[in-house]
């Protein structure tokens, strides 16, 4: 595809006969062959699943008060944790529009990595480069390193079998090694499973993937696209930037607040987000679960039972844990959970209720 970028895991998903799509700017697996979104989800939530999320965005901040720069720049307070841990953040405009979310791995008060998303990646650098005082880098580190996710019940089994570090907190990091190649490996995911995100160099990555799968065969590990990335996150009502989260949708809105400090006396977007807080978001997100056969998706409009428009869908799907229809949406102050909506699913008004997401247990910790 002309003008796309490529993983280092390319060949191995043409090898497996994936189907191949851009996304974020990049060429990536969205199912692979003899598999499928259903058979790949159920894989994370029965057994493991292997994602190639490479073209996930890397920058390193480096230099002295790169970690206080850093905090004083994104929305949650580094404060919060220490050194080895992670952290999901947001990268917010004055106006208190989301530009992007991201996790931002602190290994001291001089290096701070984030991980934004790939479409993004370029506009958080230049942000932050931007702003950056004397004496503190900014690098992009786009290809520096390879992302693969290890995600389902049996990933500490898998990862243990490499040799590598399993018994680390929710949202923890070490920097390990597998043969000798630097690894960083971090309890964390997408998909409301147990699990890890490893972190290569990138010319590594294919080796190590190699290798989980060749210790995986026992376990039933299969490689997932982002299809089922996708059905896995909304079933645990994961915010997905430019869907859930964008620069029209905030963190109040999106009920994304938890990853705020409000407490801090700088970051970006910290007056017009303190404005909205106050006063009350005129419209929140809400789950959607479907009392019939409609699948709810982006954009379709939201109305009441008696047809007064309050809304849309911003992520829909089928759940193949549920088998119905999920979604997140937008909806006005005046709607509360449990209150009975119609989605216009093409042209038809299909009844859902309104629920607080996680639409399923999650077992991350």
């Amino acid at each position: 595809m002309a003008d796309l970028r490529r993983s280092p895991l390319y060949g191995r998903h043409v090898d497996l006969g994936a189907k191949m799509a851009g996304f974020g700017g990049w060429e990536m697996p969205i199912e692979y062959a003899g598999r499928g979104v259903l058979a790949e989800h159920s894989a994370v939530r029965g057994a493991v699943g292997i994602f190639d999320v490479s073209h996930l965005g890397k920058a390193e901040v480096t230099g002295a008060g790169a970690a206080a720069f850093v905090n004083a720049c994104l929305s949650n307070d580094l404060g919060r944790i220490s050194a080895g841990q992670a952290q999901y953040t947001l990268c917010c405009a004055e106006d208190g529009g989301v530009v992007d979310d991201l996790i931002a791995y602190l290994f001291s008060a001089e290096r701070v990595l984030l991980v934004p998303n790939a479409a993004n990646n370029a506009e958080v650098v230049a942000r932050l480069a931007e702003a950056a005082p004397a004496g503190v880098s900014v690098t992009d580190r786009h290809t520096g390193f390879g992302v693969l996710a290890v995600q389902g019940p049996a990933a500490p089994t898998l990862v243990a079998a490499l040799g590598l570090p399993t018994d680390g907190a929710y949202m923890s990091f070490v920097e390990a090694e597998w043969k000798g190649h630097p690894v960083i490996v971090c309890r964390s995911g997408y998909t409301g499973e147990r699990g890890y995100e490893l972190l290569p160099r990138w010319d590594d990555t294919p080796a190590l993937w190699d290798a989980l799968f060749a210790a995986g065969e026992a376990l039933g590990a299969s490689p997932v696209g982002l299809g089922a990335r996708d059905t896995l996150r909304t079933e645990m009502g994961y915010p997905l930037h430019g869907q859930d989260l964008s620069r029209e949708i905030t963190p109040v809105q999106a009920r994304s607040g938890w990853a705020v400090g409000w407490g801090k006396e700088r970051f970006w977007g910290r007056e017009a987000l303190l404005a909205e807080r106050a006063a009350g978001a005129a419209r929140l997100l809400w789950g959607l679960t479907s009392t019939g056969r409609a699948i709810p998706r982006p954009h379709m409009p939201v109305t009441t039972a008696g047809g007064e428009p309050v809304g849309e869908v911003t992520s829909g799907t089928f759940s193949p844990t549920l088998r119905q229809g999920i979604g997140l949406a937008l909806l006005g102050r005046g709607v509360n959970e449990g209150d009975t909506v119609n989605v216009d699913v093409r042209g038809r008004p299909s009844p859902m209720t309104v629920v607080r997401p996680p639409f399923v247990q999650s077992s991350p910790r």
